[in-house]
């Protein structure tokens, strides 16, 4: 069985044991999330910027409950972990699955295509805020998720349904593999 399938099954068994949320209040309430921070900073940029710390934040913790529920071992390598995110994380939190793309030659940058996104149902984007990544905060989620897991990369939206692309892309740059680091008195 390839990886892919295998993770495949492995992410709609964690998302059958998950506590559900209504997805229409999910969404609702993120979009009052993001309308009260472009009313609070007032600058569509400072809003992508927070958004991603907010993500960043949510992923720092996330990480734990995702081991704790899929029993994912380590991953042999980013190769695997991306395909891990896109099947199982994804699936499990979003009840969605992404797509892995554009891989460079050194396997250390990579596409995560959204055909579906749950954050931008209901939503359309007033002209001025053309400049406005609505769902940054997954990239945050990634960012903070993967460098718990000592990967510290690089997370940015490239495409958006909201400005008229047919999917939603993310593209992820593995920056450096973090040495693990005991605490103190622990070695």
């Amino acid at each position: 069985m390839s990886a892919q399938k295998k993770y495949d099954r492995l992410g709609e068994q964690v998302f059958s044991k998950v506590d559900k949320v209504n997805a229409e209040l999910f969404t609702l309430t993120y979009g009052s999330i993001v309308m009260q921070l472009i009313k609070d900073y007032e600058d569509v940029n400072e809003v992508n910027v927070q958004l991603e710390k907010m993500g960043y934040n949510i992923g720092l913790r996330l990480i734990e409950e995702f081991l704790a529920r899929s029993h994912v071992g380590r991953c042999a390598d980013f190769v695997e972990t991306a395909e891990v995110i896109a099947k199982v994380g994804m699936k499990m939190f979003l009840n969605i699955t992404g797509t892995v793309t554009d891989w460079d030659s050194e396997k250390k940058e990579f596409s995560l295509i959204l055909e579906e996104n749950p954050l931008v149902e209901f939503v359309e984007l007033p002209e001025q805020y053309n400049k406005l990544w609505y769902s940054n905060i997954l990239c945050g989620v990634l960012r903070g998720a993967l460098e718990m897991v000592q990967m510290k990369v690089e997370t940015k939206f490239v495409r958006c349904v909201l400005r008229g692309d047919d999917s939603s892309e993310i593209r992820v740059i593995l920056k450096e593999i973090l040495a693990d680091e005991m605490p103190p008195g622990d070695d």
